[in-house]
């Protein structure tokens, strides 16, 4: 479980890092994105964390390799970017 939570604490510096790039830097930063009513840095945390005990991680990189997945497992692999998505543009991560 820590490899993974390692994996995702490095993907989130790789995200931040590009996204830096991508809008001119430090400069043009937009600030955190606020998460949705009835939604926490926690529960966000909570339910990657679930999918991950799911083994999502494994058909992210999966569908990520161009591999088709089946409809429940692309279900989860898009709930996870979602999540992944929502807990780093709130910057939960840092």
């Amino acid at each position: 479980m820590a490899l993974t939570v390692a994996k995702r604490l490095g993907l989130a510096v790789v995200l931040a890092t590009l996204a830096g790039c991508a809008d001119g830097g430090p400069g043009g930063d937009p600030g955190a994105i606020p998460l949705a009513s009835g939604q926490s840095c926690g529960s966000i945390r909570q339910e990657l964390d679930r999918l991950d005990r799911k083994g999502t991680q494994g058909k992210v990189e999966a569908a990520t390799a161009g591999k088709r997945l089946s409809p429940d497992a692309q279900a989860d692999v898009d709930r996870y970017n979602s999540l992944l998505n929502q807990y780093l543009g709130a910057r939960c991560h840092v």
